[in-house]
């Protein structure tokens, strides 16, 4: 199935572009993994080639280590941008949603030892799972509850303003290094409370009140 951008349950006319993803958004998910919190915005891309919707089942790699599951506030941009303030940036968010970015955690560690790109661990194909997208007009997305349950299960629990950055300021920021196209999409960091996927996992994502959604693992 052919990945599309959906804005209020519609198809959008965007193209599907690059995922910018922020690590380390939220410090106690930085703390979790023992990582440092960072000094400015982590980032990483995603090819288009990452995304799958979440009606998609998600497939465990095979011989790769452990799938580990980050929860997080995605945002479709709708604008071009290219050194923009944070009021430009605003402009430009067309919708906010939710998305899984998936990490083979035990293969990251490696890359990581070594000094090495992480880019195996969170650009395979597969590995963005999206949301369709809410519109954003009116939306405060300095206040924004994410959960994650698993099999019914509450894993994760945040809201954006546990962020280290704001949206519209990690929006901004990225524009400073990477132009940002109408169809990317800026995934804005995870709360604490990631780990690994089992074959048969059920899924369930809520950001507020503006949307719910959910996916599985294959068997």
């Amino acid at each position: 199935m052919a990945y599309q951008h959906l804005l209020n349950s519609t198809p959008v006319d965007l193209p599907v572009g690059k995922v910018v993803c922020v690590g380390r958004n939220y410090a106690e998910h930085a703390r979790e993994l023992n990582n440092p919190v960072p000094d400015e915005p982590l980032l990483f891309i995603k090819p288009s080639t990452a995304i799958q919707s979440m009606e998609v089942p998600i497939i465990l790699p095979k011989d790769r280590g452990g799938l580990h599951y980050e929860a997080e506030v995605s945002v479709l941009i709708g604008k071009p941008l290219t050194c923009v303030d944070e009021a430009e940036a605003m402009k430009a968010i067309t919708g906010v949603g939710v998305a899984l970015d998936l990490t083979l955690r035990d293969l990251q560690s490696q890359l990581k030892e070594k000094g090495l790109p992480w880019e195996k661990a969170k650009a395979f194909d597969g590995s963005c799972c999206l949301s369709s997208f809410t519109s954003s007009v009116g939306v405060d997305l300095t206040q924004l509850p994410i959960k994650l349950w698993i099999n019914d299960e509450l894993r994760q629990d945040g809201n954006t303003d546990q962020m280290l950055r704001t949206i519209a300021s990690l929006v901004a920021y990225i524009s400073h290094w990477f132009t940002l196209l109408p169809g990317d999409v800026v995934l804005t960091g995870t709360p604490a409370g990631v780990g690994q996927l089992q074959s048969g996992d059920q899924l369930t994502l809520q950001l507020s009140d503006l949307l719910k959604e959910s996916t599985q693992v294959s068997k």
